[in-house]
């Protein structure tokens, strides 16, 4: 089942993410997200916390990018869609997920600073005629 709920979420990388290929070559990347909420309890005064953690999964390029760039630890920005997938266990029993799909995933850069380097694409021609790089357009 799949939602166009898109969400955005701000934590910490709970593990390295982990890069896989299918079958036909398509990248994926499976990434763990923290995200800590604080907030001040009116009754005692207190600070309080408590703690999300989402599963995040990136596709073709980005899913590369991410697994070259991100390392455990690092505070992330994740931007993407919630889908829900199902399966069934050795035992019949029926599990379900949600994850966050992700469209665009970057260094959070409240705590931090980074150095970004554009990854070269191959040239295209487009159908003008012309030399183009992908994903700049003509």
């Amino acid at each position: 089942m799949s939602s166009a709920t898109t969400t955005t979420i701000v934590g910490n990388l709970t593990r390295d993410p982990e890069i896989r290929y299918t079958r036909e070559g398509q990248a994926t990347t499976t990434l763990g997200v923290a995200a800590n909420r604080r907030w001040q309890n009116r009754e005692t005064n207190e600070w309080e916390e408590a703690t999300s953690f989402f599963d995040v999964v990136a596709w073709r390029d980005l899913a590369e990018n991410v697994a070259l760039s991100l390392t455990k630890g690092m505070r992330v920005i994740v931007t993407g869609r919630l889908e829900q997938r199902s399966w069934e266990t050795e035992d019949g029993d029926k599990r379900f997920k949600v994850e966050i799909v992700a469209d665009e995933v970057g260094p959070a850069l409240r705590f931090a600073t980074v150095d970004v380097h554009r990854v070269a694409r191959p040239a295209t021609v487009t159908d003008a005629g012309s030399l183009a790089e992908d994903g700049v357009g003509a």
